[in-house]
């Protein structure tokens, strides 16, 4: 069995530190970031990373990586290149700076068993100022993930990919309300990663602890899990979910994906981790 982590990390230094423990204990073998900056100097022999895998890494901050935290796999990063390049085995065409890292992840002795993964952060993005408005709105960036991701799809059988994704889309899926969301532009991203063939993961209940009241903007039968909390607020009261994963239709029954959102498992973020296993076949005996 493969574990992963997604995790947005917000730049901060304190989750680089949880994250090497938790390979030390045997806990995970990748990490999925988002917002990740960089790992202390004194972390860098610990973590495996591709750093120069983006074509223009000064346009943006919060870059997602893909970490590699054990000896039980192989990671083989995707180089980002401009999305008009011809693209060779071991490149990515990107419309978006900073919205996706990729990468060709191998269990140990198991080639076939091969799969990409794929860190997802929608940043926010705000309207044009001949708007004359305030709004900021991260759909257009999630689809911009789609448009990258779809270069990995291709046939139409859903079954011949292995494809997981995961990460923070700063979306609030099933969003009826308009105060945190805008439901209608949103619902296009769900019905269309879908049509890519991706099922959707959640985590939903009960996967995770439940919000303590009904989150905003969502029905009250909702089955989101907090993922998220105000950095002025303490994890208790987070309510909202931005943080979801994907896996190929077919693939997907292999993954499972659970919310570490309990108060005592938070971690040192404004999101809690996402705990992802892929069972191999190994793990069917």
């Amino acid at each position: 069995m493969i574990k992963i982590v997604s995790w947005n990390i917000a730049k901060r230094q304190e989750p680089w530190r949880w994250l090497v423990g938790m390979a030390r204990d045997g806990e995970v073998d990748l990490a999925l970031l988002q917002e990740a900056g960089t790992p202390p100097g004194d972390l860098a022999d610990l973590v495996e990373y591709q750093d120069q895998v983006f074509w223009n890494r000064n346009l943006y901050d919060r870059w997602p990586l893909i970490v590699r935290l054990s000896d039980r796999i192989t990671v083989t990063p995707y180089r980002q290149v401009p999305p008009i390049s011809e693209l060779g085995r071991d490149t990515i065409g990107v419309s978006g700076v900073g919205t996706i890292a990729a990468a060709k992840v191998i269990p140990r002795d198991s080639e076939e068993e091969a799969f990409v993964a794929i860190s997802m952060y929608a940043g926010w993005l705000t309207s044009h100022p001949s708007t004359g408005s305030g709004w900021i709105y991260s759909d257009a960036s999630a689809h911009r993930i789609l448009s990258d991701l779809s270069a990995f799809i291709g046939h139409r059988d859903p079954g011949k990919h292995r494809i997981l994704a995961a990460g923070d889309l700063n979306m609030i899926y099933g969003a009826t309300g308009w105060q945190l969301s805008l439901p209608e532009r949103e619902r296009t991203f769900w019905d269309r990663i879908g049509a890519l063939g991706l099922e959707f993961l959640g985590p939903q209940t009960p996967h995770g602890r439940r919000a303590e009241s009904t989150p905003i903007d969502v029905p009250s039968d909702t089955k989101n899990l907090p993922t998220f909390c105000s950095p002025r607020r303490e994890p208790k009261d987070a309510a909202n979910q931005l943080d979801y994963a994907f896996a190929s239709r077919g693939f997907h029954e292999r993954v499972s994906v659970r919310a570490m959102n309990e108060i005592n498992e938070w971690g040192p973020s404004d999101h809690c981790r996402l705990m992802i296993e892929v069972k191999t076949q190994a793990d069917y005996g």
